[in-house]
Formats: structure tokens, sequence, C-alpha cells
């Protein structure tokens, strides 16, 4: 299918220039709302919002055939109060501002895509959790989970479908977790981290982009849909997987105590490292999507040999 307008808002960093670039060849034009002005590249040029308030980039939503929002401050950081509140306040002050304009409009976007986190569910190890019956968690994370999906919902789009694509890690070579996991291999210091137990959600970043494709060609669905792979890994695994794949023989482990050492000297939280996120992509196969990447050795190999 060959779409006239597609929207990215907050499109700019990693997940936003993967489909930027899938989309290039698959769109008339893309517009990335950004905070800061980007040359325009062959269809793709950058309109400048704040994501607070109402301005001209709101006519770039007009009839748009599929709107994404990727907002949101990166959450590898110390959770200290500043922080909180600009985790909190970068994503539903966008999202809540593109229901209003999408509500207002007489010809909205078609589809709105709204990108949240499938980090939503509680640490588990003992079964994976889905739509249907998956347990939502507590705590930080799960509280800016929450508030983000109520703030997607606040407005009724009668015009505009609407999907809360609840995304695991997504795995890709230019950047995000995979280079990070993979310079520690090349370091010697590839080994499990904590006991290795916790469970990794995880996405390649390819079929990140055909779901979202995939949603807007089947018309009939909305809703919440978990995006990550149908098998999850534990993180013993991956890791001995990226070790393997790269030709690396020894992974030093990183036992808790040590993590949480590091943690607080390269600012960020052991949390994103030790939940345990077992999320399945029920909906997806329900409704027939085919995961291109089913499993974590076939997309560290792909990734790899790029």
């Amino acid at each position: 299918m060959k779409y006239k307008k597609i929207v990215l808002a907050g499109g700019n960093g990693y997940l936003g220039t993967v489909l930027a670039k899938y989309y290039a060849g698959k769109a008339d034009e893309i517009v990335i709302l950004s905070r800061h002005q980007e040359q325009t590249e062959n269809n793709i040029r950058t309109v400048v919002w704040d994501g607070k308030t109402r301005g001209k980039w709101a006519a770039e939503l007009v009839n748009a055939d599929m709107l994404i929002n990727l907002c949101g401050k990166n959450v590898n950081c110390r959770y200290t109060e500043k922080n909180k509140a600009e985790i909190f306040a970068s994503r539903l002050l966008p999202t809540e501002l593109l229901g209003e304009v999408i509500h207002d409009l007489f010809e909205p976007p078609k589809l709105w895509i709204n990108i949240t986190s499938a980090t939503i569910y509680r640490h588990a190890e003992d079964h994976p959790q889905d739509e249907d019956t998956g347990e939502i968690g507590c705590g930080f994370s799960v509280d800016v989970c929450n508030a983000w999906e109520a703030a997607f919902n606040k407005y009724t789009t009668p015009k505009t479908r609407k999907v809360a694509l609840r995304m695991g890690i997504v795995l890709g070579r230019s950047d995000g977790v995979f280079p990070r996991l993979l310079n520690l291999t090349k370091l010697g210091m590839g080994g499990k981290q904590g006991n290795g137990q916790q469970y990794v959600s995880w996405i390649h970043e390819h079929d990140a982009a055909r779901v979202t494709e995939w949603l807007a060609d089947h018309q009939q669905l909305n809703g919440a849909f978990n995006c990550t792979a149908p098998y999850a890994v534990k993180n013993d695994r991956l890791m001995h997987i990226i070790r393997k794949t790269q030709g690396c023989p020894v992974g030093l482990p990183a036992p808790q105590w040590l993590l949480e050492a590091g943690a607080v000297i390269i600012g960020t939280e052991t949390e994103l490292i030790l939940k345990s996120r077992w999320v399945k992509p029920k909906r997806l196969l329900d409704n027939g999507f085919k995961f291109q990447y089913e499993a974590a050795i076939t997309a560290v190999k792909e990734i790899l040999a790029c």
C-alpha cells in the first residue's frame, strides 16, 4: 500500500529514524514533528513543535494516513524527582495535545499509534503477560505507563482509530540497547546480569516497523497491542547468544551488587536490566501477524551481519 502522508511525532530518535527509513519508499511524504529543525532529506521533512502548545504544525495532521507518537524522555537515567517529572511530562503533554488537536480536526489522521511500553506489566518469571490476562505491575515505571495510556485515551476520536503499542526492547545495530550489550561483550563483560533469569521481551527493529504497517492495513483493529517477538529470552541466554555470534568466548557476569554500584556511577537504574519482562504479543499472533524474527538468535545473527 502506498501512503500519502505519515507523521512521526518526536520522530528524531532511534525508533523514529528506523520508521522514517522504513516508510521512505512507501509514503509520498513523511513529516517529523521535532523541537529542532532538520534539513529536508528526499521525502522526509521536519516541522518544529514544542509538544506543549498548538501551532501551525497541527495542519500536518489533516487527513494523514498515520500518526505515530514516539515522544518521551529516555528512561536511562537516575530516577531523581526532576527526572521523574520530566519523564512524565515528556509523555503526557504531547499525547494529550495530540488527542486534543485530533478531536477538533474535521479531517483527522486515519490511524494514531501511540508508542507506549511493555514494562506496564509486572515482573514475571512464572508465565508470559498478554493483553487479555496480563497483570499490571507497580512502581514508578508502571505509573508512567498507566498515566501515558490514560492520556492517550483522554479524548474520543471517532474519526481516528487508535492503537497503544506496548513496545518491548527494540534490537538494532545503529542505536538502542543492542550496541551497548555488544560493547560489553567485546570488552569481555558480556556475562549474565544479576542472576540472569530475568526475561527480556525484545523485537527486531524491522519487525517493529512492520507491525505499524500491518496495523495500518488491518483497519478493524484498535486498542492495546503488545509489540514484542513471540519468544522472550532470559538475560543469560541473550548474552550467550551475543557472545557466541560475536566470537567472544569469555563474558564476565555482573552480580546485582555490582550493577547497583555501577548504576549510580553511570546515572541509570538497575530496574532497566533486572526487571523480568515476559510479554506475549497475543493480539498480533491471534490476528495473523507473521514475525520475520521470532527467535533472539535469528535477530542477533542478522544484526551482526549488517
